[in-house]
C-alpha cells in the first residue's frame, strides 16, 4: 500500500494550507501530488511573494522538521492563476526537499514513472503564462488567445504564437510506454466529468459556448497513450455540475481535486489500488 494524497487549486488560501498540512501531520502519506494554482493570483493579490514565503515556503519547511523520516515525497506544478515569475523560488524549494517540480520533467516513484504538465486551453482570463493553444490556432469564443494576453515573463513571440498542447506532449512523452505512469495535469482532458464549467445558455457575439472546457489533446493522448492515472484540476465547478470528481478513458483513471467552495478537497488513494479512493472535503 502506498498512502497518497492528491490537491489541486488551493488558490493561496491560508484555511486550505493549514488543513493540508494538518493531514499530512495526521495520515503520513508517503506521496503527495500538487496540481497547480497553489498561489494568489499576483494580478489580484497586493504580495503573493509574501503569502508564497509566509505560509508555504515555511508551511512544508515546518512539516518536514516534523515528520522527519516520514516526510512524503511531494510533487508539484503550477497553474494557470500562478505567475510563471515564481517558478526559480519553485526550484530552489526543490534544493531544500521541500518538493519535486514536475512540469515537463520525470521522476521515479515506487517502481512508477511520475510525469508533470501546467499548461491549459485559452481562457477568458488576462494571465497567460501556462495557457497555449490546444491542438491548433484556435479560441474559443469568449476566450483570449495567449498572445493577445499578458505574461509576468519574456518570452519569444513565435513560441506563444505556433506552440501547441499537442505538440508539447509528443516532445515530453515520446515513444516512450507510460502504462505505469503517472501524470500531473493542471487542465482536465475535455468531454469528461472533469471539465463541466457554468456555462449552460450563455453566449458571445451570438456564438453559444462550449460547457465543457478541457483540453482535446489532453484527451487524446489519454486515449492513445493509456497512462496508469492522470490527475487533473482547474474547472472548480464541475464535480458540483456532474456529481463526480473521478472518471475513465479505456484503462486510465482520472481523479480531479478542483473544489467550488472555500473548503479544501482532498483524494485519498492507494497508488497500488486505486479502486478505494475518496475525496474528502475539509
Amino acid at each position: 500500500m502506498i498512502r497518497s494524497v492528491f490537491v489541486s487549486d488551493l488558490h493561496g488560501s491560508k484555511y486550505r494550507y493549514d488543513k493540508l498540512f494538518g493531514e499530512i501531520l495526521s495520515a503520513k502519506p508517503e506521496a503527495v501530488f500538487i496540481g497547480g494554482d497553489i498561489l494568489p493570483s499576483i494580478y489580484r493579490h497586493e504580495n503573493p511573494e509574501s503569502f508564497y514565503n509566509s505560509v508555504i515556503l515555511e508551511g512544508f519547511r515546518s512539516l518536514k522538521k516534523k515528520l522527519k523520516g516520514f516526510y512524503p515525497q511531494i510533487f508539484l506544478i503550477l497553474g494557470n492563476d500562478d505567475g510563471k515569475v515564481f517558478e526559480d523560488d519553485i526550484l530552489d524549494a526543490q534544493k531544500e526537499g521541500l518538493w519535486e517540480y514536475m512540469h515537463n520533467r520525470r521522476s521515479d516513484f515506487k517502481g512508477r514513472k511520475i510525469f508533470g504538465y501546467s499548461f491549459i486551453p485559452p481562457t477568458p482570463f488576462l494571465l497567460k503564462d501556462w495557457e497555449k493553444y490546444d491542438v491548433s490556432r484556435f479560441t474559443d469564443p469568449g476566450c483570449i488567445s495567449p498572445e493577445e494576453g499578458r505574461m509576468s515573463y519574456d518570452i519569444e513571440p513565435n513560441i506563444v504564437k505556433y506552440s501547441t498542447i499537442r505538440k508539447d506532449l509528443d516532445l515530453l512523452f515520446g515513444n516512450e510506454n507510460i502504462s505505469d505512469s503517472v501524470i500531473l495535469f493542471h487542465s482536465p482532458p475535455y468531454k469528461t466529468n472533469l471539465d463541466r464549467a457554468d456555462l449552460d445558455g450563455r453566449y458571445f457575439d451570438s456564438a453559444p459556448l462550449d460547457v465543457n472546457v478541457g483540453s482535446i489533446a489532453i484527451r487524446e493522448f489519454i486515449e492513445e497513450r493509456q497512462p496508469y492515472l492522470t490527475l487533473h484540476g482547474h474547472i472548480h465547478e464541475s464535480p458540483s455540475l456532474t456529481g463526480r470528481w473521478k472518471d475513465r478513458i479505456g484503462s486510465t483513471e482520472m481523479f480531479s481535486a478542483a473544489h467550488d467552495g472555500k473548503e479544501l478537497a482532498l483524494v485519498l488513494f492507494d497508488l497500488d489500488d486505486l479502486s478505494d479512493a475518496e475525496r474528502i472535503i475539509f
